[in-house]
């Protein structure tokens, strides 16, 4: 009951900020979610033994979502967007964390240190960042598609898994999960990518006036879009997902925890509901930019 009723609350309270509020205040809810999500994972990296550079971590996990919102307004305001190539910063953030290593006094689990906290800023700030590169007009619709495949595949999963499952997905990490579930879910996300990219006429005028503009497409019905992109689109999304889910999992088993934190009832914590979308959202995005869907979308 407890789980029915948190995610009654959450799932509007998620819908008005993707929807009206404005880039600061959604900015600030990533840079929060981020944040609180980063504790638990920091957490479960104790629990295992190894002491993270936390301060530090948190710092450069919310530096995307400030590029990310930055070169959004200036985009917005007619200034030319300030690009970063990503896999050049990869490398810095192993030079900014190695400099706090340098000066502690016990060196032990050194290495271990480095690693959990650089992982924990592409794991979880970087990935939840890319979530403010979907707030315009036309990319809104990806952050549409990524939370209720999300949603749509976890339910299914749930609900086939738990009625009709009978061969185990991971045993070991999951033993809950099977793969009847897992083949479930593929198809609620693939249903649900058909639905949004069919209707994103329609879902691209309700998302501007939802935030007070005006979208204008001249009254042109945008073309099809191929259903070799629409299935593969959904097909990559939900296995993103569910190995996202078995990856938290996984580090939880390791570290000796059963949930990541207490802070939503029913549910654990916070990484424990945002799991699935940690590796989803990058690969929609990844998937975008690598094929085009976006000009796709509104050609």
């Amino acid at each position: 009951m407890k789980r029915v009723l948190t995610a009654a609350v959450l799932v509007p309270v998620v819908l008005l900020v993707v929807f009206w509020a404005p880039l600061w205040l959604f900015a600030l809810a990533v840079a929060a979610l981020i944040a609180l999500a980063l504790r638990e994972y920091l957490g479960i990296a104790e629990a295992a033994g190894i002491k993270s550079f936390r301060g530090l971590t948190y710092v450069m996990a919310v530096l995307p979502v400030i590029h990310f919102s930055y070169n959004i307004w200036r985009v917005r305001t007619g200034h030319p967007a300030i690009l970063l190539n990503f896999w050049i910063m990869v490398p810095m953030l192993a030079v900014i964390f190695g400099i706090p290593l340098v000066f502690r006094n016990d060196l032990r689990g050194g290495l271990a240190s480095v690693a959990v906290s650089l992982f924990g800023v592409l794991y979880i700030g970087v990935s939840l960042s890319l979530l403010t590169s979907f707030r315009n007009v036309i990319e809104i619709l990806l952050l549409i598609f990524v939370l209720f495949s999300v949603w749509a595949g976890d339910i299914a999963a749930y609900y086939v898994g738990k009625n009709i499952g009978r061969h185990k997905l991971a045993p070991v990490v999951s033993p809950n999960k099977s793969w009847e579930g897992a083949i479930a879910s593929i198809i609620a996300s693939i249903t649900v990518a058909f639905l949004i990219m069919h209707f994103r006429q329609q879902s691209m005028h309700l998302v501007a006036i939802a935030g007070g503009t005006t979208f204008d497409d001249q009254g042109i019905p945008y073309p099809p879009i191929p259903y070799i992109h629409i299935i593969c689109l959904g097909i990559a999304t939900n296995i993103a997902a569910q190995l996202g889910d078995l990856f938290e999992s996984a580090l939880k088993r390791g570290a000796g925890v059963k949930d990541s934190g207490t802070l939503l009832p029913g549910h654990g914590g916070i990484l424990d509901r945002i799991d699935a979308l940690l590796f989803a959202i990058p690969m929609v995005w990844y998937y975008s930019q690598s094929t085009g869907l976006l000009n796709r979308i509104i050609d």
